[in-house]
């Protein structure tokens, strides 16, 4: 795989990057509504369960540090997340529902990521497509 230490590198940054995050959402869930000068969110717990959820992507982030070969798939589901978010926040930000402040959730959890997330997945297909072909030629005979 070309490019394969650069790419072992970003995702052990960003499996340490998002289990930080997510630990230190769970353990402090306001803190975005602190930063920001929102009022308050009445639950707290839904901020915690996203912190919970961003910690679990590190594990797979880590998952394809170890193996970048086989990585393709999670770094497409991860990098889709990576994109989506943003735009949800878009839409909170210009329904008014939240300020522009929290912009800062998106570009540390997702937009940082989208060039090195995207790279990989470009030197991952080839090996991606090399997997496909031989599991199909095992089960469909």
């Amino acid at each position: 795989m070309r490019n394969r230490r650069r790419h072992q590198t970003t995702f052990v940054l960003a499996g340490t990057y998002n289990i930080a995050w997510g630990l230190f959402t769970i353990a402090c869930p306001q803190w975005l509504w602190h930063i920001t000068g929102m009022p308050p969110a009445n639950h707290p717990q839904v901020f915690a369960t996203l912190g919970l959820v961003i910690g679990l992507y590190g594990v797979v982030y880590f998952e394809i540090a170890r193996r970048p070969e086989q990585g393709w798939v999670l770094a497409a589901v991860g990098l889709t997340g990576k994109v989506l978010g943003p735009l949800g926040l878009a839409v909170l930000i210009v329904s008014g529902e939240w300020p522009i402040g929290t912009v800062i959730i998106c570009a540390t959890n997702d937009l940082i990521w989208w060039i090195p997330f995207a790279a990989y997945l470009k030197d991952a297909w080839p090996a991606a497509d090399l997997t496909a072909r031989q599991v199909s030629s095992i089960v469909v005979p």
